[in-house]
């Protein structure tokens, strides 16, 4: 509960701080609503001199229609230009915040996939950064607005009537009481609904790419009465947020109603001792009538803008949860390194994922020359794959030293970092699109002849050779239409073009045939020629490479062997 309340109150923090930083580009909006005001108070004295002047038969009946079409004229202008101003800031908004969150993530690495989901995720950068363009688009400035605009109109009512303003004034006041009572409870049930369609969308997610041990199980009725019971959860919590926002709408559609009703009871009785004769007070009596909508409007403008804020709760508590940027590092000499043969260097190193499982590297400490190959043996769990996360920038060790040809990892720049390594995991992430261009992927400036000389070296043109379009053909999401051995070949071209000095192999053969393996351990042993290679892996093929071994157990060193 404890940790629940402080979310919410940082979340509240948040989007204080989001309503203060969209200010600025909310002003437009904002000025534009209030000549859209002043406006329509011209619009209703126009109008009501018009009717007046039609009635006692006045010469002057055109002036006043003329200035109620341009004033029109005018409010419809502003009105587009509201549009567009809106439109701007939320966009603007959204890029900023969606830049800032796509930061986090890029920044935090797979290493964030060990706790969330990547349809999670997803849902966090598109959708709740979606639902906060209301936020900045519409509600900032009716916030404000909801303010300025009666008070605008009050102010005409008042030089006329002074009574009619008390009543739209106590009437006014009615709204934002009445809109904090149906509000009870709304952000709550935002959230819940956004967790509902995050909760929807991870599931989906999981069963497409799962649908083949699905089908073969037997269990898509399963599944999919699982998802519709998903689905209906989700419309059961969006329909509770709209009741909200229809109970809002009937507050602010009762008071302007009592309004209305008690003014044209009150002038009908001032009015009906006139006899036959159109009474002095007719002109007044309608502008207040007039008048009245014009009051109400901009509180129905923060009506629809304070669903806005909902969502807006609902998604700031999501945004707040993801991994902060680190804090700038202060200017240090060395913020790169020669990218000419690279030492590496553990010196002490510990990291620790969780808590309860204890350390996943221990006082871990071995260096590497350049041009020299490291073999990581191991269990799993032993620690293999945190040293390449370590290496790749992925994460950042809780104790220790890292060092590449002497420089503290954690002072080189990530681009830096970057240019020197070159990685190939257990499963190769190909992409939609062309082999060639899942080989480009690797340096978008290489030229045509320089990819098709990466695809000869890694032994992809063989079998590429024998596919409808050679390196052009088009292979689905995660390799989709490639076996594992021609995937993983893709992958050994990626490094080739790169041309990284530092080459960390996880496991590249983990889930392949030995044939297979062999060939790619082949095509591997030529890549790694003239540079300094740490390969952790279980093979045996592995082991036989050559080099020093280094065998690790919770960890620890537990033994090595092989040249120093």
């Amino acid at each position: 509960m404890a940790n629940a309340d402080s979310g919410k109150t940082a979340a509240k923090t948040w989007l204080r701080q989001q309503q203060r930083a969209g200010s600025r580009a909310a002003r437009p909006v904002l000025g534009l609503h209030v000549a859209g005001s002043v406006a329509g108070v011209g619009q209703a004295i126009a109008a009501a001199s018009a009717l007046t002047d039609a009635f006692r038969g006045s010469a002057t009946v055109v002036l006043a229609i003329a200035a109620f079409i341009v004033l029109a004229i005018l409010r419809a202008i502003l009105f587009y230009l509201i549009e567009r101003s809106a439109f701007a800031a939320g966009a603007s908004a959204r890029r900023r915040l969606r830049t800032d969150a796509l930061s986090r993530l890029l920044h935090a690495g797979p290493v964030l996939l060990r706790s969330r989901h990547s349809g999670d995720l997803a849902t966090i950068v598109v959708d709740r950064i979606e639902a906060l363009d209301g936020l900045f688009a519409r509600y900032v400035p009716a916030a404000t607005f909801a303010v300025v605009g009666p008070v605008i109109v009050l102010l005409a009512v008042l030089w006329v009537d002074p009574w009619a303003a008390a009543v739209l004034a106590a009437c006014g006041l009615l709204v934002p009481v009445a809109m904090a009572v149906a509000g009870i409870g709304a952000a709550a049930a935002s959230r819940n609904q956004f967790l509902a369609m995050a909760r929807l969308q991870a599931r989906f997610l999981d069963r497409v790419r799962g649908i083949a041990t699905i089908v073969l199980y037997g269990r898509s009725a399963d599944e999919a009465r699982d998802l519709a019971k998903a689905a209906a959860e989700l419309r059961v919590r969006t329909m509770r947020i709209l009741r909200v926002a229809f109970l809002s709408s009937v507050a602010l559609d009762l008071a302007a109603a009592a309004a209305m009703i008690i003014l044209a009871i009150h002038y009908f009785f001032r009015l009906r001792g006139a006899g036959g004769e159109l009474p002095a007070e007719i002109g007044p009596a309608l502008m207040v009538l007039l008048l009245t909508p014009e009051f109400f409007a901009p509180l129905r403008t923060f009506s629809a803008a304070y669903q806005d804020r909902l969502h807006a709760t609902g998604a700031a508590e999501a945004l707040i949860d993801l991994p902060p940027l680190p804090e700038p590092v202060p200017a240090r000499e060395i913020r790169t390194v020669s990218a000419q043969g690279v030492t590496v260097a553990f010196d002490a190193v510990t990291l620790t994922w969780d808590a309860s499982r204890g350390p996943a590297l221990d006082a871990l400490s071995f260096r590497v020359s350049a041009g020299e190959t490291l073999v990581l043996a191991g269990p799993s769990g032993a620690g293999k794959s945190s040293v390449i996360e370590i290496l790749l920038g992925f994460v950042r060790p809780d104790g220790g030293r890292v060092t590449i040809n002497g420089a503290d990892i954690t002072d080189l720049v990530p681009q830096a970092l970057s240019r020197l390594t070159a990685w190939i995991g257990q499963r190769p992430v190909l992409f939609a699109g062309s082999i060639r261009d899942n080989i480009w992927f690797a340096r978008p400036e290489a030229t045509d002849e320089e990819v098709a000389e990466a695809a000869r070296a890694a032994r992809v043109e063989p079998f590429a050779a024998t596919l409808p379009a050679g390196l052009d053909t088009r292979i689905g999401e995660g390799g989709y239409g490639l076996s594992g051995g021609q995937a993983q070949r893709v992958a050994i071209a990626r490094a080739y073009l790169k041309n990284a000095p530092l080459l960390l192999l996880d496991e590249p053969t983990a889930h392949l045939d030995p044939a297979t393996e062999q060939e790619v351990f082949d095509s591997l042993k030529r890549l790694a020629l003239g540079r300094t290679v740490i390969l952790a892996s279980h093979s045996s093929a592995a082991h036989a490479w050559g080099g020093r071994r280094l065998d690790l157990r919770d960890g620890r060193v537990a033994s090595a062997r092989g040249a120093a």
